[in-house]
């Protein structure tokens, strides 16, 4: 199942940073910051999947103190940059709506860099912030992480302490995975949601972005009809080179 969600998020993705950057047609505010929203998701959801796909296979449940570390600040990093870009894109989309006059002057080629710049910066700063607050209190409740990844409410259940208001903020982000009561809280249902919000999205974004969108729909057919040449010429000249010796 995994393998499954894993490849077709990267194929997705994969064609749509293909598309924007070989067709020039595509070189727009817009279509620059979904090649970055792309390169998010693909960022996002290689940072979970593989590894639990490793663990599957291998029948095995373990990752390194630094992994964990790394994986976590990775996700948050990926994750938090996402949410700020789109952000970015709804203010894109408002001007390119309301102030269409002065799409040019607002949106042009420094400013895109500058704001595509600022959402991969924040989500940085915000996923050392929290990586650095997570792992700096002490953990005496043992090593197992009940997730298929290491997530901080998780990580935090193994702490000595039972609060640690300077990760209340990290909520705020992931509200929609943790807004609900402890009571009802199992492993099963974390699990559901861990998936939904960690593997679904990088999954339906290119559907979500691309599905009815004509020009990317025609980069990619563009690019299709590409390799088909390429293909067909590359089997010509095998096919000659067979006949010559």
């Amino acid at each position: 199942l995994f393998l499954g969600i894993y490849l077709a998020a990267v194929l997705g993705n994969g064609l749509i940073i293909m598309a924007v950057s070989c067709d020039h047609h595509l070189h727009t505010p817009m279509y620059f910051f979904l090649l970055n929203l792309s390169l998010l998701d693909l960022g996002c959801i290689s940072t979970t999947i593989p590894k639990s796909m490793a663990n599957s296979l291998w029948d095995i449940r373990d990752i390194s103190y630094q992994g964990c570390v790394a994986q976590l600040f990775l996700f948050l990093f990926f994750m938090s940059a996402e949410y700020y870009l789109l952000t970015v894109m709804a203010y894109d989309r408002y001007v390119a709506i309301c102030k269409p006059l002065h799409y040019g002057t607002l949106l042009g080629s420094r400013a895109c860099v500058h704001m595509a710049a600022a959402s991969w910066g924040s989500g940085f700063l915000y996923a050392l912030l929290h990586t650095v607050t997570t792992f700096s209190i002490p953990l005496c409740k043992g090593n197992a992480v009940d997730q298929f990844f290491c997530e901080i409410p998780k990580i935090q259940k193994l702490s000595c302490t039972d609060d640690n208001p300077m990760e209340v903020g990290v909520l705020v982000t992931g509200m929609f995975a943790y807004l609900k009561a402890p009571s009802i809280s199992s492993p099963s249902l974390d699990l559901v949601v861990a998936v939904l919000y960690s593997i679904l999205p990088p999954t339906v974004n290119p559907l979500i972005y691309s599905i009815r969108n004509q020009d990317l729909k025609d980069a990619l057919q563009k690019l299709s009809r590409h390799f088909s040449a390429a293909r067909d010429h590359v089997s010509s000249s095998t096919n000659d080179f067979q006949c010559l010796s």
